[in-house]
């Protein structure tokens, strides 16, 4: 099954995907966004970023544990759900892409829509939140940005990815609550 979008929702996306793309193509090529963008980009790769951060997390406490065990379930659920269930609906190509990226990059298979990045760190910064929390969404915003500043996605792909993994986030915590604080 794949779902089709009406025309004039896509000329919309379109022109907001060109707008922000535009936008971004101001500071590509920046010696310190580039490294800053393509280390969040890699460091997403299979939620390696939300492992590491709760892991760290977990180092903390027992209660600190659960919500980096959480955090683990959670992304990996996720992934399931956006790899194997959201993206074979929607079979959106990647950008394209002429240059000469200045940073070793994956590149991804899958269809574009919905951002598994942006997936993931929604859903990650979510499970994780806490006293933290700023520090959490910063991470996640960077690692989305990412994806759109190295042209594996287009800005709407992230912005669906978002919004999709903080549901899913919600749910997690929903469903998967940390016992109560000693």
């Amino acid at each position: 099954m794949r779902l089709t979008i009406p025309s004039g929702i896509r000329k919309d996306v379109a022109r907001f995907d060109d707008a922000v793309d535009a936008y971004l193509d101001r500071v590509r090529g920046h010696p310190v966004a580039d490294r800053v963008f393509y280390a969040a980009s890699e460091l997403g790769d299979n939620g390696v970023i939300w492992l590491m951060l709760g892991a760290l997390r977990g180092l903390r406490s027992e209660h600190d544990w659960h919500a980096a065990v959480r955090v683990g379930l959670g992304i990996g659920i996720e992934s399931a759900v956006v790899n194997l269930g959201i993206k074979s609906l929607f079979r959106r190509s990647r950008p394209h892409f002429d240059g000469i990226r200045p940073y070793r990059l994956r590149q991804p298979l899958t269809s574009s829509f919905p951002s598994g990045h942006a997936t993931s760190a929604a859903c990650a910064a979510i499970l994780l939140s806490d006293r933290l929390w700023p520090l959490y969404v910063a991470v996640a915003g960077v690692v989305a940005t990412s994806r759109v500043y190295v042209k594996i996605h287009h800005a709407s792909d992230v912005v669906a990815g978002l919004v999709i993994g903080a549901a899913l986030g919600t749910l997690g915590r929903r469903w998967l609550p940390l016992p109560k604080r000693d």
